[in-house]
């Protein structure tokens, strides 16, 4: 899951960068990239929790 934190924030340096740059697209593109790594990211990390908490009961 660590690997799903570094591609999320490595396409949001590509976003800032391209934004800085002045490539609109490209950075629209990279953030929404970001954004549903992220958000795959924490919904894989409530699952794990989850599982585990039942795991143990």
């Amino acid at each position: 899951m660590g690997n799903l934190f570094y591609y999320a924030i490595v396409f949001l340096v590509i976003a800032l960068v391209a934004a800085f740059l002045g490539f609109g697209g490209v950075a629209g593109f990279a953030v929404e990239g970001a954004r549903i790594l992220f958000w795959v990211a924490i919904a894989l990390l409530v699952i794990s929790l989850v599982a585990g908490l039942i795991r143990r009961a």
